[in-house]
C-alpha cells in the first residue's frame, strides 16, 4: 500500500507565521525594527532565499515594511493577528487531514490482518475436517419440523440427506446409535455424520418451510 504524502506548509510559511505570532504575543511592537534577511536565515537555520520569502508574505500582507537598507519594521498588530489565526485555522484542517488518512490506513491494515486470520482458520477448520471426517453435526427438534413423533425409517432420513444418524440426546440421555426405528421427538439434539454439505441438506429437510 503506498504511503500518503505528509500535510506540511512550506518552511517559509511557517517562519512568517512564527513572526506574526511573536507580534501577536508583543514581543515586537509597531514601529520596531527586526531582523534583516540574512539575520531571518541564521535565525532559522534557512538559505537566504528561504529568509527573503518569509520577509515578502509578510509584506505582501502588510504585516512588516521591508526597505532596503532599512531592514524589516513592524507594521501592523491587527494584519498580525489575523494571519496567525488563519494559519492556525489553516495547520487545523491539515492536522484533521493527516489524523483521517492515518485512521484509514490503520483500518486498511487491520482488515487486511483480520481477512490473513480468517484465511488461516478456514484452511484450519478444513484441514481439521478432513483428518476427523466424523466430527458430527447437531440439530435441534422444534414443534415446527413436519416430522415429529415419526421414526428416522419412516422419514427415509439418509435417503433424503445422505447423512447417518449416530446419536440423540433426549432429556439427560444419549442415545447411541439409535437405530432406524428411533422416533424424533420434540427437543430432541440429532447429532449425524456426513460430507461438507450434509448440514444444510439435514436443516432444509427438517424445516422445508425455512426454505
Amino acid at each position: 500500500m503506498e504511503k500518503n504524502p505528509k500535510i506540511a506548509s512550506p518552511r517559509y510559511q511557517q517562519i512568517a507565521a512564527d513572526i506574526a505570532s511573536k507580534i501577536v504575543d508583543r514581543n515586537y511592537k509597531v514601529g520596531d525594527k527586526i531582523y534583516a534577511r540574512s539575520s531571518i536565515a541564521s535565525q532559522y537555520g534557512v538559505s537566504s532565499e528561504t529568509a527573503r520569502r518569509a520577509i515578502l508574505v509578510l509584506s505582501d500582507l502588510e504585516i512588516v515594511e521591508a526597505t532596503k537598507g532599512s531592514g524589516v519594521i513592524i507594521k501592523s498588530y491587527d494584519n498580525a493577528l489575523g494571519f496567525v489565526r488563519q494559519y492556525n485555522d489553516i495547520q487545523t484542517v491539515n492536522h484533521l487531514k493527516r489524523d483521517m488518512l492515518e485512521s484509514v490506513e490503520r483500518q486498511a491494515r487491520e482488515l487486511e490482518y483480520f481477512n490473513e486470520c480468517l484465511t488461516k482458520l478456514i484452511k484450519k477448520t478444513d484441514r481439521f475436517r478432513s483428518l476427523n471426517p466424523f466430527v458430527p453435526y447437531d440439530i435441534k427438534i422444534t414443534e415446527e419440523t413436519p416430522y415429529l413423533n415419526l421414526s428416522v425409517s419412516e422419514v427415509n432420513f439418509w435417503h433424503n440427506t445422505s447423512a447417518t444418524i449416530i446419536a440423540i440426546k433426549r432429556n439427560d440421555t444419549v442415545l447411541l446409535s439409535p437405530g432406524p426405528y428411533a422416533k424424533i421427538l420434540p427437543d430432541d439434539i440429532v447429532y449425524f455424520i456426513g460430507d461438507e454439505n450434509c448440514f444444510e441438506r439435514v436443516q432444509k429437510f427438517l424445516y422445508p418451510n425455512h426454505q
